[in-house]
C-alpha cells in the first residue's frame, strides 16, 4: 500500500469514528478568504495613506474588524498550519516552512478545520493557497479547484536582476497579459461558480489569494493607477536596530529577500512599494467579485464570511523586507468576521489570534466541539466588541522565541533570554526598546505568563529529516 493510500485509509477511519451529525436546514455556510502576505495596508486599518481596498472595507462594515489581530507565526507554513489544525507552533513543532504538517506523526490524528466541517455534514471546497505551497492533506476537501502557484509561465521577468541570495520570486511591477489569466482572478472565478451552486448541504469554501506575496505582480492597469513619483515610503529611523539584542538580527534575517540597502541604492524602493500597493488593489477586486457573487446568491443571508492574512510584511520598515520577525508589522494582520444576524461595523481592539478561527466557526455554525483546540472562540467579542477579554495574542518564530501582544504593549523574549518591549500607544513603529527599564519589570512579568510552558522540538516529516526551511521565502 502506498503512503497516499495509507493516508486515505487513516482519514476514512477517523471520519467513521466521529459522531454522526444531522445538518440543520438553516445551518450557515462558511466562506473563508485567506490572503497571502497582506499587512495592515488596507483602508479599514489605515496602514498606508495610499492603500485602497473598498471591498475589504465594506466587508468590515458589515462584520467585525479585529483591528488588533495577530498571526501565530510570521511565516507561511506554521501560520497556516496553526489555523487549520488549531494548534500553536510551540505545540506542533511546525516552526518553519517545512515539513508539511500532514507528514508529521504527531499531527496525523488531528482533525483539520475542513474535515471537521465535512464530518458535520458540510460539502467542502478549496481553491488557491490555503496551506503552504501547493500541497493539501489527503482527503482534506471534497472538491479542489485551481491552485496555480505564486508564479506562472506567462509571467515576464520585470527586474533584470536582484542581489545574490534573492530567489526568483523577488520581482515586481505590472504584467500586461489578459487579466482573466491572473492566478487570483482564476481562483475567484472558480469560487463564484461554487457559490452559485444549489445543494442540500451547506458549504465550507476556502479561497486562498496569492497576492500580495512576491513576486509583486498585478495587471498593468492597476499598477499604473499609482504613479511611482507619488509613492509615500514607510517611515524608517536611522539607528533603529541599535537597541536590539544580537539574536534579533540573526533570527530576522531573510536570505531570500534583497537587503534594504539594495532597494535604496538601486532606486527601486518606491517601485516595490508601488507594486505591493497595486497587488493589494488587485486582490481586493477579486475579493469584491466573490462578495458580489455571494450577495446575489441564494446564500446571501446564511453565510459566515471570514477574511484574514496569514501574516504581515515589511517594505523597508526597520531596514528590512519580508516577514520573518516578531515585530508588529510582521504579526498584525487584517482579520474580519461577518456573521448573519450579528451587529455590523463595530471594530474590536481586543488582542485576538488567528488561532481563534477554528473554535469560533465551530460555535457560530453549531457544530460539535473539538477537543484539543488551543484557540478561544471570538463569539463574545462578536456580540460586544468591548466585552471583557482576558486574552492576549501570542506569536512564535522558531523554538523558544515568542511575542505577546496586549492592547497597549508588545513583549518579545528570545530563546537566549534577551528581550524587547514596546509601548505601542506612543511608539507604533517600535523604535524604542524599553526592555531595560526596571520600572516595567512588573509588566514584563505579567505578559510573560502567556509564554508557552512547553516548546516542542522542531517537527520532522515521518521517516525523514526536517529540511533547513529557515531560508525559504514563501
Amino acid at each position: 500500500m502506498t503512503r497516499a493510500q495509507s493516508m486515505r485509509v487513516l482519514f476514512g477511519l477517523l471520519v467513521l469514528s466521529w459522531p454522526s451529525v444531522v445538518v440543520q436546514a438553516d445551518q450557515p455556510n462558511v466562506l473563508l478568504i485567506a490572503i497571502d502576505d497582506l499587512n495592515n495596508w488596507v483602508g479599514c486599518l489605515g496602514g498606508h495613506p495610499q492603500a485602497r481596498s473598498p471591498n475589504i472595507d465594506r466587508l468590515a462594515e458589515r462584520g467585525t474588524l479585529f483591528s488588533n489581530a495577530h498571526c501565530q507565526a510570521p511565516i507561511c507554513n506554521p501560520s497556516r498550519t496553526s489555523i487549520m489544525y488549531g494548534m500553536r507552533p510551540s505545540s506542533s513543532g511546525v516552526y518553519m516552512n517545512s515539513p508539511k504538517p500532514w507528514t508529521v506523526d504527531a499531527l496525523k490524528s488531528r482533525v483539520t478545520l475542513p474535515r471537521h466541517f465535512a464530518a458535520s455534514g458540510y460539502r467542502t471546497y478549496t481553491t488557491g493557497k490555503i496551506y503552504h505551497g501547493s500541497g493539501l492533506p489527503p482527503g482534506d476537501f471534497d472538491e479542489v479547484g485551481p491552485r496555480p502557484g505564486q508564479r506562472q509561465k506567462i509571467d515576464q521577468r520585470l527586474i533584470p536582476a536582484t542581489p545574490d541570495g534573492a530567489n526568483g520570486l523577488w520581482d515586481f511591477g505590472g504584467q500586461s497579459y489578459d487579466e482573466e489569466l491572473f492566478q487570483d482572478y482564476v481562483d475567484a472565478s472558480w469560487a463564484i461558480d461554487v457559490i452559485g451552486k444549489r445543494s442540500e448541504q451547506p458549504f465550507f469554501l476556502a479561497v486562498g489569494f496569492y497576492r500580495p506575496h512576491v513576486p509583486f505582480y498585478s495587471p498593468t492597469r492597476v499598477f499604473n493607477e499609482i504613479p511611482a513619483d507619488t509613492i509615500e515610503l514607510p517611515k524608517v529611523k536611522d539607528g533603529d536596530r541599535d537597541d536590539l539584542p544580537s539574536i534579533a538580527a540573526t533570527l530576522t534575517k531573510a536570505p531570500a529577500a534583497p537587503a534594504h540597502s539594495w532597494f535604496v541604492e538601486s532606486g527601486r524602493w518606491k517601485e516595490a512599494v508601488q507594486s505591493y500597493l497595486a497587488c493589494i488593489r488587485w486582490t481586493d477586486e477579486q475579493v469584491g467579485r466573490v462578495l458580489d457573487a455571494l450577495a446575489t446568491s441564494a446564500h446571501a443571508n446564511n453565510t459566515v464570511v471570514v477574511l484574514y492574512s496569514d501574516h504581515g510584511f515589511f517594505l523597508g520598515e526597520k531596514e528590512r523586507w519580508a516577514k520573518q520577525s516578531l515585530w508588529e508589522q510582521a504579526t498584525r494582520v487584517p482579520f474580519i468576521l461577518s456573521v448573519p444576524g450579528m451587529d455590523q461595523g463595530k471594530p474590536c481592539n481586543r488582542p485576538v489570534e488567528l488561532l481563534s478561527i477554528y473554535p469560533s466557526l465551530i460555535e457560530l455554525c453549531g457544530l460539535p466541539p473539538r477537543e484539543g483546540l488551543e484557540g478561544v472562540s471570538l463569539k463574545p467579542l462578536l456580540k460586544n466588541p468591548a466585552a471583557p477579554w482576558p486574552n492576549v495574542a501570542l506569536t512564535t518564530f522558531g523554538k523558544g522565541n515568542h511575542a505577546v501582544r496586549n492592547e497597549t504593549h508588545r513583549y518579545i523574549r528570545y530563546s537566549d533570554g534577551s528581550e524587547e518591549l514596546y509601548d505601542l500607544r506612543i511608539d507604533p513603529h517600535e523604535w524604542n526598546n524599553l526592555a531595560g527599564d526596571e520600572s516595567l519589570a512588573g509588566l514584563k512579568a505579567e505578559l510573560a505568563k502567556s509564554f508557552p510552558v512547553t516548546n516542542a522540538e522542531p517537527a520532522k516529516a515521518a521517516g525523514g529529516k526536517r529540511k533547513n526551511a529557515d531560508k525559504e521565502s514563501r
